[in-house]
């Protein structure tokens, strides 16, 4: 059944928790620092939980005419993770691909800053990745892993309005989410010494902080061009960070539900929200996945990248906005960590 939702999002508050309670919500603009110290769920847990719940992850995907660029940093509390990859569109593989572990502090750091003041960077044995908001209210991505090097800066000032989420995890306490849409890139990416300038590259961003469950599933879509781009999620967070970009506009979306084969993640998918405002179907080209057992933490994570097509509107009953040729990614992702 269709749902009515609020047609505009209020601006970001200054803070995730005021009085003990977090500020739950949907929002647009920017929290200037994530901090579940003050808030009394978490109290009611001791510091052991705390540390051991507490989850943090930066993420871009950065989608060109022929490539797609997927870097992300995650901070487990009691470990650190990292992963960079390149797809070819027209090959329809990945180009380059790496993954790697390391310890809290020794191997990197993911400050509270989920964009003003960001600094994450993650090192390890011939690797090296760091993010960074620099003057002038830039984001400077750099990547040295394997066969892939890479600088992208991303600019803010131009981009569309950020969406912001706080509220409820099952199992876990409170997370928050930043998603950005269609950032302008300037840079170069370059892999096995064969170079592609990024200046007709949009990125989009996943900043996430939050006292999440030991086990968390999700699925995931996001796909973004300059006046489209939409993000959804269905799992661990509910409806809380679904959203369309339409032309500069930020839409709150419903519930989505994700139609696919998990046994054959390569074959169509269909992403729908309950309030009618998007209708998608996706067309895998290829995929990043791992499945990794480490006994006390696990992960199963498959990363379709394809085409959507389809449509969506800004209000149910307005006219609909064709989609076609869309480049993003899904994901169906589940982990014990």
């Amino acid at each position: 059944m269709w749902r009515d939702l609020p047609a505009d999002l209020p601006p970001a508050p200054d803070a995730v928790v005021r009085g003990g309670e977090a500020l739950v919500g949907r929002y647009q603009g920017r929290v200037p620092r994530i901090d579940w110290s003050g808030l009394n769920e978490a109290r009611q847990h001791s510091a052991l939980w705390r540390w051991a719940h507490h989850k943090r992850w930066q993420y871009v995907g950065i989608a060109t005419p022929e490539l797609f660029i997927g870097v992300a940093v995650v901070d487990l509390g009691w470990c650190m993770t990292a992963f960079a990859y390149v797809f070819h569109r027209f090959r329809q593989r990945l180009i380059a691909d790496w993954d790697q572990d390391g310890l809290p502090g020794l191997s990197g750091r993911i400050n509270n800053a989920p964009l003003d003041g960001m600094d994450t960077a993650f090192r390890g044995p011939g690797a090296a990745i760091t993010l960074q908001h620099l003057a002038g209210d830039v984001l400077a991505l750099r990547v040295r892993a394997a066969n892939l090097v890479l600088r992208a800066d991303l600019d803010l000032v131009t981009a569309p309005p950020v969406m912001v989420a706080v509220g409820p995890v099952e199992g876990g306490a409170m997370h928050s989410t930043h998603k950005t849409s269609a950032v302008s890139v300037r840079g170069e990416v370059d892999v096995d010494g064969l170079r592609w300038d990024l200046a007709d590259a949009h990125a989009c961003l996943d900043s996430s902080n939050g006292l999440l469950a030991r086990e968390t599933a999700w699925r995931w879509a996001s796909a973004h061009r300059p006046g489209l781009g939409f993000n959804l999620q269905q799992g661990y967070f509910g409806n809380m960070e679904n959203t369309l970009w339409l032309d500069g506009e930020l839409i709150p979306l419903g519930a989505a539900d994700f139609q696919f084969d998990a046994q054959q993640p390569l074959a169509p998918w269909v992403l729908r929200t309950d309030d009618g405002l998007l209708d998608l179907r996706f067309e895998p080209q290829g995929a990043r996945c791992a499945d990794r057992d480490l006994g006390v933490a696990a992960s199963r994570y498959i990363q379709p990248v394809g085409i959507f097509s389809g449509e969506v509107r800004r209000t149910r009953h307005g006219p609909s906005r064709a989609v076609e040729g869309l480049l993003g990614v899904t994901e169906d992702h589940r982990s014990v960590w």
